[in-house]
């Protein structure tokens, strides 16, 4: 009997707009990388641009912003809070992690700090949707 290898299924593409001076968003890239998902990074000089263009809210900034299926996640979110979100499939805009709090994804610290996962609504409103 001829053993036939398993297909693996296709990585989740995800395209990330960073500053190219930025190392943490370089992290959390590979976070993401190793977690499975396919990443194309954009380096841009005008983050908050490219955030307003996707339509996160700029008061749930970080220093980079992602495009995942219809979805858009900003900051430092945990590879597994993307992946619930894609598995749920809830009706919203995206995830965010605003700001940078040590001890999220890229942003690795000896002292890290509690932090939220926010879903974020398509009006802009928020929710918890994950407590690290």
């Amino acid at each position: 009997m001829a053993v036939v290898p398993a297909l693996a299924s296709p990585a989740t593409p995800v395209e990330v707009y960073k500053s190219p001076y930025c190392g943490c968003c370089t992290e959390w890239v590979e976070h993401l990388r190793k977690n499975g998902f396919a990443v194309t990074t954009h380096d841009v000089d005008d983050v908050p641009a490219a955030r307003k263009k996707l339509g996160m809210p700029e008061r749930l900034g970080s220093c980079h912003t992602a495009r995942i299926g219809n979805y858009v996640v900003e900051g430092h979110v945990p590879a597994a809070d993307i992946q619930r979100l894609l598995k749920e499939k809830p009706k919203a805009l995206g995830l965010a992690v605003p700001g940078m709090p040590p001890g999220s994804p890229g942003m690795e610290s000896p002292r890290p700090v509690p932090y939220q996962t926010l879903l974020v609504q398509p009006d802009g409103s928020t929710r918890v949707f994950a407590q690290h």
